[in-house]
């Protein structure tokens, strides 16, 4: 089995938590690679703009330079150049010929045996993998302290930040103009994995990845959130929505409460949306289920 991984590095501000992590990411990357190199091929690779290449360690490819950003499909009073999503992936379709491609966020830290839990899982017939973190203490901050976070086994996190699916797919994915690193990408992604995926699967009680800080949201940037937003329900979700089936949606096979439930409290799922593909329409129709639900567990105590 070959694993093609890609992250997006970026030259970060001396003394910033981003300067902190980032060289705590690639010693994890490097680690779960050396643990897994008999049994699994794993590249890889790293992509940006020229200015980020230095920020990346000799074991890594860095790939030719993005060349262009959000930043041309929009107007912000405070401009950062957010690639955007599509332009890292096919950056790495290009690049490799690997059976799987792998993204993960820049600030998502593995476990040494994560690529070894990837072939065992990718194995059973899954042709897409979602791997949801933990979130351990903020008092690391150094690669040497690798061996106490492995340790430390935080708290589950809702999102989602690590992706892994069958390069063929990558043909069918609408992601238009979304930026990484800003709210939504994690959305768009995660619905066109639901959409196109004949066998995704949602992997949230394993110890695979991790994250330094615990916190669900990060700060908004309010323009690159509302641009992320609007390519999503504007651009994406309608072209996805033919495809999206109840059925495909993780946690679809819990009963109607604790499914809806799981939904609202993931950033990463929109509730309108998946309420719609319930059937349901409007809040007084929840509450109408949700208290019908509450009504027939009442009775069966009595």
């Amino acid at each position: 089995m070959q694993i093609a991984h890609i992250v997006n590095p970026f030259k970060a501000p001396a003394g910033s938590e981003a300067a902190m992590f980032q060289p705590i990411t690639f010693e994890s990357i490097r680690v779960a690679k050396e643990f897994a190199q008999r049994e699994v091929a794993v590249e890889l690779y790293a992509v940006g703009y020229q200015e980020d290449s230095d920020t990346v360690p000799d074991f890594v490819t860095f790939l030719p330079p993005l060349t262009r950003s959000v930043l041309d499909f929009g107007t912000f009073t405070q401009p950062k150049k957010y690639p955007l999503l599509a332009d890292v992936l096919n950056a790495l379709y290009h690049a490799s010929r690997a059976e799987y491609l792998l993204f993960t966020n820049m600030d998502i830290t593995l476990m040494p045996q994560f690529y070894l839990a990837l072939h065992e899982l990718l194995k059973q017939s899954t042709d897409a993998l979602v791997i949801n973190r933990r979130g351990i203490s903020k008092k690391y901050n150094s690669v040497s302290q690798l061996p106490l976070m492995y340790s430390d086994y935080g708290k589950p996190h809702p999102g989602f930040d690590c992706f892994v699916f069958k390069r063929e797919l990558l043909g069918k994915f609408v992601f238009e103009n979304i930026c990484v690193g800003v709210s939504f990408s994690e959305v768009a992604f995660m619905h066109n994995l639901i959409a196109f995926a004949e066998n995704l699967k949602l992997i949230d009680d394993l110890h695979l990845t991790f994250h330094i800080g615990t916190e669900v949201m990060p700060p908004l940037n309010r323009e690159f959130y509302r641009h992320n937003r609007s390519e999503y329900e504007q651009k994406i979700y309608p072209q996805l929505k033919p495809h999206l089936h109840l059925r495909k949606f993780p946690y679809s096979e819990l009963p109607f409460p604790k499914r809806v439930l799981k939904w609202m409290l993931n950033p990463s799922f929109r509730t309108h949306q998946v309420l719609n593909h319930e059937g349901i329409r409007g809040w007084r129709a929840l509450k109408y289920r949700i208290d019908e639900w509450r009504f027939g567990l009442m009775e069966k105590l009595k």
